[in-house]
């Protein structure tokens, strides 16, 4: 694909759709899905949709205790295991117990992540916002392609965000070993390689019928800004000087019952079909970037991001790194 494929299907849907609008009228009962971070935020309430709808969800959970507590009040079938994105051997251990159990994997999505975060390391002294969002993810999804490959029609959703439009990968140094971190920049070098992913995993799906998509939920008060103190986010148009959400924050940002509908979208959408690796927002495919429109930095996709070249460097880099580890 290319950023020319990003073509909006006219949906029907828009900004403000919820989750459980999307899938309205959908019956997705004997389906199984994998959410990632499906105990807090936009996961809770992807949860929390398809269980409704009859999908048997299995959420990895890093903290048990908070993962009951938050699943607690959801009706239908959800189950938990042990997980830790940034513990290779737990996201190992993880993949290996659910495939020697499960016939099928309808949906994979991978949906945790960090944000703009102190300087941390993680693995073998991967940078800690790419080593979880990215590669964390990527172990994840390399243990379970056996059993998305043997699943008709199986689908895997990446979350990504417009946050890609801050860096392209660092090709020269990823890991930010010779040049000052930036957590901004290394978020945005994570969110662009979560959109590769889905681009390069999606020819990896395509003998098997399967599909990948990446996804902006938009913007969302979630745990994800826990890194930012109220001060950043006061400069950033977030908030208020009283504290509470800006005029900016309540016309365009979203609920976590709205920020979960594209990831539905994608996972579930016939309009999705034969248009394998497309970056998806609002519950449609995204438009490539207008430069010249004054929203150019909150919406749209960054050529940088559908690039087939990219996508197959990173996986090429990713399985480098992974056979180290």
């Amino acid at each position: 694909m290319a950023v020319s494929d990003q073509i909006p299907t006219a949906s029907g849907f828009h900004a403000k759709s919820t989750g459980d609008e999307v899938l309205a009228g959908l019956n997705l009962s004997g389906k199984t899905a994998i959410v990632t971070g499906g105990y807090s935020g936009i996961g809770l309430e992807t949860v929390r949709s398809l269980a409704a709808r009859g999908v048997s969800v299995i959420v990895p959970v890093r903290s048990p205790d908070k993962a009951a507590e938050a699943l607690a009040g959801i009706t239908g079938d959800v189950s938990t295991a042990p997980m830790d994105l940034a513990d290779l051997a737990s996201v190992r251990g993880f993949a290996d117990s659910v495939s020697g159990r499960l016939a099928r994997l309808d949906l994979l999505i991978n949906n945790a992540g960090i944000m703009a975060c102190p300087e941390a390391r993680v693995g073998p002294g991967w940078e800690s916002q790419f080593g979880i969002n990215h590669m964390g993810h990527f172990a994840l999804t390399q243990s379970l392609l056996p059993l998305l490959k043997k699943t008709a029609g199986a689908r895997v959703v990446a979350l990504s965000s417009t946050a890609h439009k801050l860096s392209d990968i660092r090709w020269d140094d990823i890991q930010y070993r010779d040049t000052p971190y930036d957590k901004w920049q290394a978020y945005g070098q994570a969110k662009t390689a979560n959109a590769l992913f889905a681009n390069g995993l999606s020819r990896r799906l395509r003998d098997n019928g399967g599909l990948a998509f990446s996804v902006h939920p938009g913007g969302i008060f979630t745990p994800l800004q826990r890194h930012l103190p109220q001060e950043e986010m006061i400069a950033l148009g977030w908030l208020g000087e009283d504290g509470e959400p800006s005029e900016l924050a309540r016309q365009g940002f979203k609920t976590p019952e709205q920020g979960c509908s594209t990831t539905l979208w994608a996972a579930t959408a016939a309009d999705l079909a034969g248009k394998p690796g497309v970056y998806c927002e609002n519950a449609d495919i995204a438009a490539p970037t207008d430069p010249s429109s004054p929203m150019a930095r909150y919406g749209g996709v960054d050529a940088h991001a559908c690039s087939d070249e990219s996508a197959e460097r990173l996986w090429a880099v990713s399985e480098a790194l992974l056979a180290q580890a």
